[in-house]
């Protein structure tokens, strides 16, 4: 589809003035400066106009724990509670709803106690499967509200695709509410996903950490791997500059998923997630899930020999631990801990791959998993492929930069806060 086409299929929703800014496509220009203005997502923008845009619709909401107003009440519960809102389902994604499941879990179909909702489970559905689901709850709009963590392998910018697609299949309209990304808008990062490593951990080809928003995404989704673009809307957030992490928000920080307690774990995580790719513990069952690295056997040589490489704006910590579940429960094991002390320097999938490089030389008993998830966590066989071959870092990092540049293309287009 060439841009001609996309931005006439991109036409913006007529909007009274004073009311949210709805956006029916792609890059339309929203109030990216702060001037004095605290920012306002595009669950409080919709509130705020009275729910204009679900007047007389059927609603549905895509949402989990992180959907939530500024005073930390869920907006399932404020909008059950108001009588302008029709909201008649309510959809899980991994961890659920109410966030009751761990990695790799759901809640499954129950009334929340709650409110009485019905809630259907997502997880793992797609296409038709999905598309039923929508059609039994009997919603004629899905909006979409889930915090995401800014790298392609967080299930829930999959979940936002797979709705999407379902939604369109179904003859549902679809309604994003936008969010930041907590680890800036700035740039995209790292290698871009191979169509035949597509998984739940990567749908489509996009970069290791994507430097969008959810809205952003779903605009991209619509118009580059959707076979047939949903009625799309979203609600777009102000107050949102692209350089902003999570903290200049003021937002409260609800963890996404059991192993994202902090806004600090989703700064270093779209790199140190590649170690659920090797036999090294990723931090699962300690208090700093993602900043833990380590293994039994490994002692200090592996954080000598990564802060050797003097990586811009992080330092590494010699560090034990001992996992109370996932891998190594129970053991005390040897490692790293990721200090990061300039967030505006850091590169967190350069300094992923300095870590799988580092601790392949520097301790014997690495291992990528039989499975090769690395290879899914990464998007092709390159970054294995390279490592095992003795590449250094700036040599890995180099192989990915042409797709990265395409990509950069692509997602420029979409990009709706300045």
């Amino acid at each position: 589809m060439t841009l001609s086409r996309r931005n006439l299929l991109a036409t913006t929703a007529a909007v009274a003035a004073g009311t949210a800014a709805v956006t029916a496509g792609p890059a339309r220009a929203a109030s990216g400066g702060h001037g004095g203005h605290r920012l306002r997502t595009g669950f409080e923008r919709l509130a705020e106009d009275g729910y204009a845009l679900l007047d007389g619709r059927k609603v549905g909401v895509v949402t989990n724990p992180t959907g939530i107003t500024r005073d930390v009440r869920h907006i399932v519960d404020v909008m059950h509670a108001d009588d302008r809102v029709d909201l008649t389902a309510v959809f899980g994604p991994e961890h659920g709803f109410r966030g009751t499941a761990q990695a790799g879990g759901s809640e499954g179909r129950y009334d929340d106690p709650a409110t009485g909702l019905p809630v259907y489970d997502t997880y793992l559905k797609s296409g038709q499967p999905l598309a039923d689901v929508f059609t039994a709850s009997g919603v004629d709009t899905v909006v979409f509200d889930i915090q995401d963590a800014g790298a392609r392998f967080y299930t829930y910018i999959w979940t936002l695709f797979d709705c999407m697609e379902a939604a369109g299949l179904a003859g549902k309209r679809f309604v994003v509410l936008d969010r930041p990304n907590p680890v800036t808008g700035r740039a995209a990062l790292g290698p871009v996903l191979h169509k035949e490593f597509a998984t739940f951990v990567g749908r489509q080809p996009i970069s290791q950490a994507h430097g969008m928003t959810v809205a952003e995404l779903a605009h991209l989704f619509n118009h580059e791997f959707l076979p047939s673009p949903v009625p799309l809307q979203t609600v777009e957030m102000t107050g949102w500059r692209r350089s902003d992490f999570f903290d200049a928000s003021g937002l409260p920080w609800v963890p996404p998923s059991p192993n994202m307690p902090t806004p600090e774990t989703a700064v270093v995580y779209s790199g140190t997630c590649l170690f659920e790719g090797t036999n090294l513990s990723e931090g699962r069952g300690t208090t700093r899930p993602f900043e833990l690295l380590g293994a039994e056997g490994i002692d200090g040589g592996w954080a000598a020999a990564v802060n050797e490489l003097d990586l811009p704006g992080v330092r590494f910590r010699e560090a034990y631990f001992a996992p109370t579940f996932s891998k190594f429960q129970g053991k005390t094991v040897g490692g790293v801990q990721v200090h990061v002390h300039d967030r505006d320097a850091f590169d967190p999938v350069r300094t992923g791959i300095a870590l799988l490089v580092t601790a392949r030389r520097s301790w014997d008993g690495f291992a990528w998993r039989p499975d090769n998830w690395i290879d899914k966590l990464t998007g092709s066989t390159q970054v294995r492929t390279m490592i095992d071959a003795g590449a250094d870092t700036d040599e890995v990092v180099a192989g990915w930069q042409r797709e990265l540049a395409a990509f950069r293309r692509t997602r420029r287009q979409y990009l709706i806060y300045r």
